[in-house]
């Protein structure tokens, strides 16, 4: 689809310096701008490309004052960062208007649905499920019995949505993921062998939430396993039964949170992060990459390390370990001059 510069400054309430009929139909990065794309410049790091750019269009801020020629159509904004931005989230919105039932699929006679509905080929909807309006299921979709959706969500190719699943309005769930598996429940006996407790909680995600590919969710022993609304959870990410995530909490990838622990509001959580089970984890925490957690974690720390420390004493003990060698090399000699008397 292509754009000219009159239309997107009027998307942006913009001023078109140049050509306004110049099209575009594609973005890029600036330094990488072609003919036919549409860039923008806000960094002042980057000026320079602003004369040497091939983009079509260009989006700078109001207040720059360009002291060469250019040969891009200049579109002049308040806040040229946060348009550009805005241009994405108008380029996305048009790039997932997909609408309609495709074939081949299958929805459940009992299953209800909202209007502006997009289902794609070879998705299963199952018994009882409801699903809001403008809704956007890709193909090979699994929404298992009694499952609820609610508005305005994305769910991606190949996600699978076990039964019994209950999810928010504004949700968006990238490819791979799975919602709703089995708790990792055994019960081990006298011989050693183990035997499957059975996992017939649910999982509740609230509005909001975004959860990256290949990232799963386990159903409750009893009860729920909740992802409380505004939550981010990037790709590669285990949550074990009865987690529950405290509102605009991000995780990062590869980060695996055990049965029954409480994370709190506002926690960042950084990549292959690795917390035990039945913990409580304040507000507003903050937990450095590969670190491991064993214990509870009051509000508003700063934890790294394996097991995790607090972040400062982390930094100070880190110039310790990386002259470990040093040291060590000096004891010894002082052992040596001492034992020669």
């Amino acid at each position: 689809m292509k754009f000219t510069a009159a239309q997107i400054a009027e998307i942006l309430d913009g001023e078109v310096e140049g050509n306004p009929e110049a099209e575009v139909s594609e973005l890029a990065k600036i330094e990488e701008g072609s003919a036919g794309s549409l860039t923008f410049l806000s960094n002042p790091k980057y000026t320079s490309f602003l004369y040497t750019t091939n983009a079509s269009i260009t989006i700078i801020n109001k207040d720059f004052e360009v002291d060469e020629n250019v040969n891009t159509t200049l579109i002049k904004v308040k806040d040229a960062y946060k348009a550009f931005s805005t241009l994405l989230e108008y380029y996305n919105q048009i790039k997932l208007s997909k609408s309609g039932i495709e074939e081949p699929h299958y929805i459940s006679g009992s299953a209800t649905y909202g209007e502006g509905l997009y289902f794609g080929a070879f998705s299963y909807m199952g018994a009882n499920v409801k699903i809001g309006e403008n809704v956007k299921i890709y193909p090979n979709v699994y929404i298992g019995d009694n499952v609820k959706i609610g508005d305005n969500c994305v769910i991606f190719a190949g996600v699978k949505i076990y039964s019994e699943s209950l999810i928010g309005n504004n949700v968006y769930i990238h490819s791979g993921a799975v919602i709703g598996a089995d708790g990792f429940g055994f019960s081990p006996d006298d011989k050693g062998e183990y035997s499957k407790v059975p996992q017939i909680g649910n999982v509740i995600i609230e509005d909001n939430v975004d959860i990256g590919a290949a990232t799963t969710i386990d159903r409750a022993t009893l009860g729920s396993t909740i992802i409380r609304e505004g939550v981010k959870l990037d790709n590669h990410i285990q949550i074990a039964h009865n987690v529950e995530i405290g509102k605009h909490t991000a995780i990062a990838a590869q980060t695996g949170v055990a049965g029954s622990t409480k994370i709190g509001q506002n926690c960042l959580i950084g990549g292959q992060v690795g917390i035990a089970g039945h913990l409580t984890i304040g507000d507003r925490v903050k937990i450095q990459a590969q670190s491991g957690i064993g214990r509870d974690v009051k509000d508003d720390e700063m934890l790294q390390g394996s097991p995790a420390i607090s972040y400062s004493n982390y930094n100070k003990s880190y110039i310790h370990f990386k002259n470990l060698p040093q040291t060590m090399n000096t004891i010894n000699k002082l052992e040596k001059k001492i034992n020669n008397g």
